[in-house]
């Protein structure tokens, strides 16, 4: 079973769009395409503002611990419930948390890489 990976950045809908149209000329050739989840922020603070301490511990937890109810994630880390119940929907919301079938929330990904791009 291969390992589920996603890469956080910034970018722009420029910089997307080019890597779209890209791979579906790779893909019009022929050539294999390796499948790449991305989730692709406007700016640096917008990320700041959705990846913080807080939901990056929240997520660790839960990859480790595997799928919990979000009673059971505020238990185990610590914290109030409506804090972690607002970080755990924030994060639904950007793709880095899911539900299994019994409305546990869980962490799709085995590994989430952050790369951020200093330009000039």
């Amino acid at each position: 079973m291969s390992k589920k990976r996603v890469t956080i950045e910034v970018g722009n809908l420029d910089q997307s769009a080019k890597r779209f149209i890209e791979t579906w000329r790779k893909v019009e050739r022929g050539e294999t395409v390796a499948r790449q989840e991305r989730l692709t922020f406007d700016n640096l603070e917008t990320l700041l503002r959705t990846l913080t301490p807080s939901r990056w511990t929240l997520l660790r937890k839960l990859r480790q611990e595997g799928p919990m109810t979000v009673r059971a994630l505020s238990k185990a880390l610590g914290r109030d419930y409506k804090n972690v119940h607002t970080d755990v929907r924030a994060l639904e919301r950007v793709g880095l948390l899911s539900r299994d079938n019994d409305e546990r929330v869980m962490v799709p990904w085995d590994t989430v890489v952050a790369e951020v791009t200093l330009a000039a």
